[in-house]
């Protein structure tokens, strides 16, 4: 059997916390911008700060587990 909680938590982290994407954190003109389709370097530094704490807290301390298979 194959875990494929840590491939499937990755990518929809992934998809949710690119920098400018729903947001961005700090933005280019405001310290928070919606739906921008913009990036900076703080910014990308912030989210990947963010996907690893996150990402680390649901696949660690939680422990979410998805196998599949027999």
């Amino acid at each position: 059997m194959a875990d494929w909680a840590p491939i499937l938590v990755g990518f929809l982290l992934f998809i949710l916390l690119s920098p400018g994407l729903i947001f961005q954190l700090p933005g280019s003109t405001r310290h928070v911008e919606f739906g921008s389709f913009k990036t900076n370097g703080k910014a990308v530094l912030a989210h990947t700060l963010i996907f690893f704490v996150v990402f680390t807290i649901l696949i660690l301390a939680v422990g979410i587990r998805i196998y599949t298979g027999q």
